[in-house]
């Protein structure tokens, strides 16, 4: 289950998702859409179990522990949700006081992931932040008091102007700091956005590729030689703490998304559905609440998604990890024909083979070591490759 809280208090220069700056927030009316939204797709769904509850946003810390504990509660009231399932709230510095998170504790989360970004007070204010390096250390350690193994940081890398070893100096800090897991994520520059259009007008250099493929390696090699398991495209986890949660996104199982702009992949069992469908809630908070109230859901698309459909997420989002996709795994979406049906006879997997990019074997499909580093190169062949199948 992906709960969203679409508020923040300022606006990132380089973001462009679903969030709202607005002076004051009905936090009680949002807390009774959220449950009620919960319980209809929940009952809809038909789903046993909830095996992880991710809030996200926005930025979730600046909701009450009060929200979270009456989402929590619901959803254990619903269905099944186990006492070590993983429940994980997204937090930035300026929100984490020891008192509030302790409050997010006895509400029921047992992991944090921490919107860092960067350990410096320039690249901060460049990608306007609203905490100091200082702050985002204090929240790290007053979160590893609270959740011990289980408090993650997100690092930006690719900034403008940033250089190599300035970046090398960044990861150097993020290991004295870090608990056993890291999200590494290359800054995009999105259209509409204030970090963008400072680096079209010319005001800031657009990084070089090269120097960004030599960060992103940089990272990996340090990384895992600090212990870390590198085991999914952005993310790396030592201790066994890997993330529940966003595995299941990578394995294509189902999830529910709740609030604004949520998305959702899920089998609609409570209507008689049994194909799976992409939804997506209205992203408006004011306008989503309104059709929450009128009518239980605020799903503002749904698409059933084909098996072809279905099997080019797998594709996608499996070949993120180390693991890949067993062949097991693909065989529950593709009775008919085998991943070696698919990608073992000549053509652009077999070239992908060769060349030292990609592995077909008897434990599935995965990327190499280098492959995993240019996937995003390597799946135009390999949909194509499906799709003539």
């Amino acid at each position: 289950l992906c709960p969203q809280w679409p508020y923040c208090r300022k606006r990132c220069s380089y973001c462009n998702f679903n969030t709202y700056v607005v002076p004051a927030v009905d936090e009680a009316a949002v807390r009774a859409c959220l449950v009620r939204e919960a319980l209809t797709l929940l009952r809809l769904s038909q789903v046993h179990s909830v095996t992880s509850v991710f809030f996200g946003g926005g930025t979730p810390s600046l909701a009450s522990p009060r929200t979270v504990a009456a989402v929590l509660e619901a959803v254990a009231g619903a269905t099944q949700l186990p006492a070590g399932a993983e429940v994980t709230l997204e937090a930035n510095p300026s929100s984490t006081s020891t008192s509030h998170l302790a409050g997010f504790r006895a509400a029921g989360v047992n992991r944090l992931s921490i919107g860092v970004q960067s350990l410096d007070d320039a690249e901060l204010r460049l990608l306007g932040r609203e905490h100091t390096a200082e702050e985002a250390q204090k929240a790290v350690e007053a979160a590893r008091g609270l959740f011990p193994g289980r408090t993650s940081i997100d690092l930006l890398f690719g900034l403008p102007g940033q250089s190599r070893d300035a970046w090398a100096q960044r990861l150097e800090a993020a290991l004295g700091l870090c608990d056993d897991h890291i999200s590494l994520y290359q800054l995009t520059l999105e259209r509409g956005t204030a970090l963008a259009a400072q680096v079209r007008g010319g005001a800031l250099p657009a990084p070089p590729p090269d120097l960004l493929a030599d960060m992103y390696q940089t990272a990996r090699t340090v990384l895992v030689a600090a212990g870390f398991r590198h085991y999914e495209v952005s993310n790396f986890a030592r201790k066994g703490a890997l993330s529940t949660h966003n595995l299941s996104y990578w394995r294509s199982d189902q999830y529910i998304g709740v609030g604004p702009g949520a998305h959702g992949r899920f089998v609609p069992r409570g209507e008689g559905g049994c194909s799976r469908e992409a939804r997506v809630q209205t992203l408006e908070p004011v306008a989503w609440m309104r059709e929450v109230q009128s009518q239980g859901h605020g799903t503002r698309s749904r698409v059933v998604l084909s098996p072809l459909e279905q099997l080019e997420e797998l594709l996608t989002l499996g070949l993120r990890t180390d693991e890949g996709i067993t062949h097991e795994h693909w065989e529950h979406f593709s009775p008919q024909l085998s991943l070696q049906d698919v990608f073992g006879a000549p053509g652009e997997a077999r070239a992908l083979q060769q060349q030292g990019w990609l592995l077909l074997d008897g434990g599935g499909l995965r990327c190499t070591w280098a492959g995993l580093a240019v996937l995003d190169s390597l799946l135009p062949d390999l949909l194509w490759q499906l799709q003539r199948r």
